[in-house]
């Protein structure tokens, strides 16, 4: 059997027409297959690869942990430097009450590690979230993301989760003195870059402050600089209760966290004791590589210059397809006329020697998402491409 004849057979599916190429090299912005041939990578991972594929700092800092050790014990019982200072670091760019860090192996475990810390902390045990949210896919986050066509395969799902609309007062109106948590996205990602209003984002901090809810906010696609600030939030003048983080967290390895006060994190470490637990959660070299991506990103002129990079995308975007561009920073919805049109784009811009991809709740908008540090004449040439493939 061929390569992808053992794909097909050995691994299993997520999808019937999965896209298939053949990756064997990633460098920066650029993605090679098995024939050579070259592609300018639009979506970097699903916003992982916020500082490019193979980093050289990123690299030296997994060579130098490589070479100290890999894994040594369950999450939490040793003390681990890589760990450690990187949850030190984190903390020092985020508000003072979010000074605590539980590292997880995605941010489907963030939420479900949110979830039980939410329940925990106020004793309660409804949930409210967004419709056309993604938090995840484990059972828990599926509960709370989505609509009813992502969940009617595995129901019964955990009860006690009502679901309303982004952005609308309902939302607002159905925080009450029984929820324990509200879970949003900071920006919602998959139903093509949505952006709550100012006013609502700020009246639902402001109800869960009155009713003793928890405001879980999820930066796992749009944090890291890919709105243009480190945090999504900061746009918003918002402070969450607990935040989720994942994605671009490792540097390109897999890494998730759920961070909150300190006060309120010890409640997972007694009655039970061993509250929450990971074996591979916060592994030393994901922590080393998302460490020296962080410090990457914070460089002068790098996410300073997220947005100017958006700004050429849209200018250099324009075609009679093209219904609408939505965008908050690098994180770009391109909308056409509906998804089948999306599907054709997608095929001939790939064999044009672009990589895209589309959006779960979204599916007649091309996601763009690269790398932040991506050139500016790959993102001219980028454009160019996608508009031949619309031809």
């Amino acid at each position: 059997m061929n390569t992808r004849q053992l794909f097909q057979r050995h691994l299993a599916p997520t999808s019937p027409a999965p896209i298939a190429t053949h990756i064997v090299k990633a460098e920066g912005s650029r993605l090679w297959d098995a024939d050579g041939k070259v592609y300018i990578d639009l979506i970097g991972g699903i916003s992982v690869c916020n500082t490019g594929h193979r980093h050289p700092a990123v690299l030296q800092a997994i060579q130098k942990q490589m070479d100290a050790y890999l894994h040594v014990m369950v999450y939490g019982e040793t003390i681990q430097s890589p760990q450690v200072y990187y949850a030190q670091a984190l903390c020092e760019h985020l508000p003072p009450s979010l000074d605590c860090v539980y590292f997880t192996n995605s941010g489907a475990e963030a939420t479900e590690g949110a979830i039980k810390l939410s329940r925990r902390i106020t004793r309660r045990t409804h949930l409210l979230s967004a419709f056309h949210s993604y938090h995840g896919n484990t059972t828990g986050a599926l509960a709370i993301m989505g609509d009813e066509y992502w969940k009617q395969a595995f129901r019964p799902l955990m009860p006690g989760v009502t679901q309303e609309i982004y952005n609308s007062p309902q939302f607002i109106k159905a925080i009450t003195e029984q929820t324990a948590a509200v879970f949003i996205e900071t920006v919602q990602a998959e139903k093509g870059v949505i952006e709550p209003n100012k006013d609502w984002i700020l009246a639902v901090r402001q109800k869960c402050t009155e009713t003793g809810a928890l405001l879980v906010m999820d930066e796992i696609q749009c944090g890291f600089g890919r709105t243009g600030k480190l945090w999504g939030f900061e746009h918003y003048g918002v402070i969450p209760d607990i935040l989720l983080l994942g994605k671009a967290l490792g540097g390109g390895l897999p890494l998730g966290a759920f961070v909150a006060a300190h006060d309120h994190m010890q409640l997972l470490a007694h009655d039970p004791v061993l509250g929450h637990i990971t074996t591979f959660g916060g592994h030393p070299l994901s922590c080393a590589a998302g460490m020296a991506s962080l410090q990457v990103l914070l460089e002068p002129g790098g996410i300073e210059k997220v947005e100017g990079k958006a700004q050429l995308f849209t200018k250099q975007l324009v075609h009679p397809s093209i219904r609408t561009i939505r965008h908050k920073g690098l994180l770009m919805a391109i909308e056409l006329e509906d998804s089948e049109g999306v599907i054709r784009v997608l095929a001939k811009a790939n064999t044009l020697g672009l990589f895209s991809d589309w959006f779960l709740f979204a599916p007649e908008c091309i996601r763009i998402a690269p790398p932040l540090n991506i050139a500016d004449e790959d993102i001219v040439e980028a454009c160019r491409l996608l508009q031949l493939a619309m031809d």
